[in-house]
């Protein structure tokens, strides 16, 4: 009984070898991670297969999970507004996606934040998407895609992250806060704006 997870995952492919529409399959029957046993639907990610600009939060919500679709709730409203003060649009030299592709959800039956485990198992496919796409530029939105793409303890300040380019496999990753949060702090969507114009710097500077 205990060997069927591993039978399977020795059976996979590895996801660095996959096409899109192969790594989006995949995706969407993963068994990986206990997130599968609630989900609705596995939310791959949205937009431009060759975008400059990658954003990634992290994970679905309710809506998210409802739909299929990353960022479609009131945070996803703001993250279009917040393209839209950069010139852009979903699905135009953007894509979005999340570090985990199914929803966590608590005891309380609220979203929560994935564990280390579930961030574990659904990186690789992360990391496809981000050798597929090939970006200019990461923007992490929120605390957890931060410290997960920059491998850094689930407890590090997002303060302490913001205001300078890091690096992701050696495309400049810019980090600011989740649409989420700035619904609940809107008073931190200045410091919000000054990270995205520094994201649109690196653009320009390429």
């Amino acid at each position: 009984m205990g060997l069927g997870p591993v039978w399977v995952r020795r059976q996979d492919p590895a996801p660095a070898a996959m096409d899109w529409d192969a790594l989006e399959d995949r995706i969407r029957a993963c068994t990986r991670c206990g997130l599968c046993n609630g989900r609705k639907h596995a939310v791959p990610g949205v937009g431009d297969r060759a975008a400059r600009w990658l954003f990634v939060g992290e994970g679905p919500g309710r809506n998210e999970d409802m739909q299929g679709e990353p960022f479609v709730g009131p945070a996803g409203k703001l993250l279009d507004n917040m393209l839209r003060a950069l010139t852009l649009s979903r699905g135009q030299d953007t894509y979005i996606a999340n570090i985990v592709k199914c929803r966590p959800v608590g005891s309380d039956g609220k979203d929560r934040p994935p564990s280390p485990d579930e961030v574990g198992a659904c990186m690789p496919y992360l990391q496809r998407q981000i050798a597929l796409i090939q970006p200019q530029v990461i923007v992490a939105l929120g605390k957890t895609a931060a410290v997960a793409l920059l491998g850094l303890p689930a407890d590090t300040a997002l303060a302490g992250l913001r205001g300078e380019p890091r690096a992701f496999d050696g495309i400049p990753l810019v980090i600011t806060y989740h649409p989420a949060y700035l619904l609940r702090q809107p008073a931190d969507k200045a410091k919000t704006w000054r990270d995205l114009c520094l994201a649109k710097s690196i653009i320009d500077a390429g």
